[in-house]
């Protein structure tokens, strides 16, 4: 048996007690293996079938010559119940992502994602991309209100890299 000295004994604990405490975080950006359709249902709506896609919206994610990073367009507006497939490209020179959430939920992710900027996730509304890289995200929009996408990498929303979302009935 492996006899541990005291400095030993709580190097372990401490090391033990940090990656429980950081186990929720990863878990939190991660869904990997997916859920029911009824456990992603989030307040912006649910994740959509390519075949009910009636409107393509295409996304530039880049930075701009004064150092600002943007979303072109920063805005985008559609009707409850119609489901998107937003294209996005990022045309920058930096990772960018693009989440789309409520305010409130964009805002915890971006505390979460300041804590943990190593937190990858696959979450059906979000999709972080290296330069040059082009992704898509079907979403159908089940409540009408405002909303947000934001890049939640730290210092980005910051440097203007968020938009308006508006769903009308």
């Amino acid at each position: 048996m492996t006899n541990f000295n005291a400095q030993t004994k709580t190097a372990l604990i401490v090391s033990a007690a940090l990656l429980t405490l950081s186990t929720p975080a990863l878990a939190a950006g991660s869904h990997e293996g997916g859920h029911g359709a009824a456990a992603e249902m989030m307040a912006v709506g649910m994740p959509g079938e390519i075949k009910d896609v009636r409107k393509t919206v295409k996304i530039t994610m880049k930075e701009t010559p004064d150092n600002a990073m943007i979303f072109d367009p920063a805005e985008v507006s559609f009707k409850k119940g119609q489901t998107i497939r937003f294209i996005i490209k990022n045309a920058g020179e930096f990772e960018h992502e693009f989440v789309l959430d409520d305010h409130d939920s964009v805002m915890e992710h971006k505390d979460l994602m300041e804590r943990f900027p190593e937190m990858e996730h696959d979450d059906p509304n979000a999709v972080r991309l290296q330069p040059g890289e082009v992704g898509q995200i079907v979403w159908t929009f089940a409540n009408d209100g405002s909303f947000e996408f934001a890049c939640l990498i730290p210092g980005h929303y910051e440097l203007g890299m968020h938009g308006d979302v508006t769903i009308t009935q």
